[in-house]
C-alpha cells in the first residue's frame, strides 16, 4: 500500500492540486487525502502545510518526493522485469565486450550464462572502448567489459573485475621474444599495431599516444585477429592485455611491458545503467566477476 500512496502523494505534488490528482489517479478527491493522510502516519512527519484549497510541500516533503520518484520507478521496472520472467516473455541480454581484450573470462561467463538460462536470448557485439560507450549511453547494449578511461560516472554500475599486466604480442624466435621485458621508451622506433575501428583510429592512436606514452609510428587494425597477422609479417609490435594461454604456441610471443620499472597494467570493469538493470543484467555480471580471481 505504501507505493500506492507514494503514487498518490507524486500526483498531487505533480498536478498540484487534490482535486486534478484525484481524476488522474481515478478515485474521490476525499480518498485520496485520505490516502496522503495515511501516509503522513506512516512515515511519522508532514508532508504537506495545507492551506485552505492550496498546500505546501514541507522541507521533509521535498526531499520524500524527489526520492520517491527513484522508488518508484524502480519499482516499477522491478515489476515488469519480474512479470517478464514469469511469462519468459521477450528474455533477452544484449552484451559488448573490448575487442582487443585476450581473456577467456567472458566467453566463460556467456557459456556458464547459456547453461543457465536457455530461454534468454544473447546478442554479442565486440567493439573499442569507444564503440562501447557510446553503445551503452545510447542502449545499445545492456552491460560491457571494457577498460577504464575515463572516471566512472553516476548513473551507471562501475563493477571493478580485474587489473590485468600489459605485453606486446612479437613473433616467436625474434629478438624482441627473448627479452623478460621491454619498456615503452625502447619501442619509440617500433611501429605499433591499435586494434580499432573504422572512425575511431585518431581517438585510439592518442590514447596510445598521449595517455600510455607510445611515440612511434602506429598501423590500425580492425580485429585481433588483423592485428595478429600484421605482427606475425613482421610490421609491428602488438599491445594485448588478458591473463590467457597463446593458442598459437611456438607462433606468438608475449614480452611484459614497462614503463619505467614497473609493469603496466589496466583496469578492467563490467558497465551497466543504474536505470537499465534488471534480473539478467545482474546475473550476468555476477557469472563474469566470478571468472575473475579474487581482488
Amino acid at each position: 500500500m505504501l507505493l500506492r500512496q507514494m503514487q498518490y502523494f507524486q500526483a498531487v505534488v505533480r498536478c498540484r492540486s487534490f482535486t486534478e490528482a484525484a481524476e488522474e489517479c481515478h478515485i474521490s478527491q476525499s480518498a485520496i487525502s485520505q490516502q496522503i493522510k495515511a501516509l503522513e502516519d506512516e512515515l511519522g512527519f508532514a508532508l504537506l502545510i495545507r492551506k485552505n484549497r492550496s498546500f505546501e510541500l514541507t522541507p521533509a516533503g521535498k526531499f520524500f518526493y524527489e526520492k520517491s520518484l527513484h522508488l518508484t520507478e524502480q519499482a516499477g521496472k522491478l515489476m515488469e522485469e519480474s512479470r517478464k520472467i514469469a511469462l519468459n516473455e521477450n528474455a533477452c541480454i544484449r552484451l559488448g565486450y573490448l575487442k582487443n581484450y585476450g581473456g577467456h573470462e567472458f566467453q566463460t561467463a556467456i557459456a556458464l550464462f547459456a547453461k543457465k538460462y536457455p530461454d534468454v536470448d544473447i546478442t554479442i557485439f565486440a567493439g573499442t572502448h569507444e564503440e562501447l560507450y557510446e553503445r551503452l549511453r545510447s542502449e545499445q547494449v545492456d552491460l560491457v567489459l571494457n577498460d577504464q578511461r575515463r572516471a566512472f560516472a553516476d548513473g551507471y554500475n562501475n563493477l571493478i573485475l580485474t587489473r590485468q599486466p600489459a605485453f606486446i604480442e612479437v613473433p616467436a624466435g625474434t629478438f624482441m621474444s627473448s627479452l623478460e621485458k621491454i619498456t615503452i621508451s625502447e619501442l619509440n622506433d617500433t611501429p605499433y599495431i591499435v586494434i580499432t575501428a573504422a572512425g575511431q583510429e585518431e581517438t585510439d592512436t592518442s590514447f596510445y599516444r598521449d595517455i600510455l606514452g607510445f611515440r612511434g609510428q602506429y598501423i590500425t587494425a580492425y580485429s585481433l585477429e588483423e592485428g595478429r597477422m600484421l605482427m606475425l609479417a613482421g610490421k609491428g609490435v602488438l599491445p594485448i592485455e588478458g591473463n590467457f594461454d597463446i593458442s598459437t604456441s611456438g607462433v606468438i610471443a608475449r614480452v611484459p611491458l614497462y614503463q619505467n620499472d614497473e609493469q603496466i597494467t589496466r583496469l578492467y570493469c563490467a558497465f551497466w545503467k543504474e536505470d537499465n538493470s534488471g534480473y539478467y543484467i545482474e546475473e550476468f555480471a555476477e557469472i563474469l566477476q566470478n571468472q575473475f580471481p579474487a581482488a
